[in-house]
């Protein structure tokens, strides 16, 4: 027998406990090549992500859904677009099926800025 109000944590475990990112910027390139530069950088796909759910890119700010290892901006300039977490500092941008793409995005720290 089915109680009301049951079914939205039914809902919620199916994708996974929303979470949030660390905060900083994430720079964003793609692989280079063994005679060249290792990563070619693609400022325009930078991102910050400020607090809680919020990130920030030069064309304003929106917000994201961060779900087990998959983060979907749900608003804003990047509306629509997925990444994977690969780990906490590493993320991988997918493609329209859910495929990785070439674009990593990498949060900048003391020691890779």
């Amino acid at each position: 027998m089915a109680i009301f109000g049951t079914s939205l944590p039914a809902q919620a475990s199916e994708i996974g406990q929303a979470q949030v990112m660390k905060q900083g910027v994430y720079q964003c390139e793609t692989p280079g090549n063994a005679l060249g530069k290792t990563g070619i950088r693609h400022e325009d796909e930078d991102f910050t992500i400020l607090h809680a759910s919020v990130y920030s890119v030069k064309g304003g700010r929106g917000i994201y859904l961060l779900t087990g290892d998959v983060i979907r901006f749900t608003s804003g300039p990047r509306k629509g677009q997925k990444f994977r977490r690969v780990s906490e500092n590493f993320l991988r941008k997918t493609d329209a099926n859910g495929k990785d793409t070439d674009m990593r995005c990498v949060r900048a720290v003391m020691n890779n800025q």
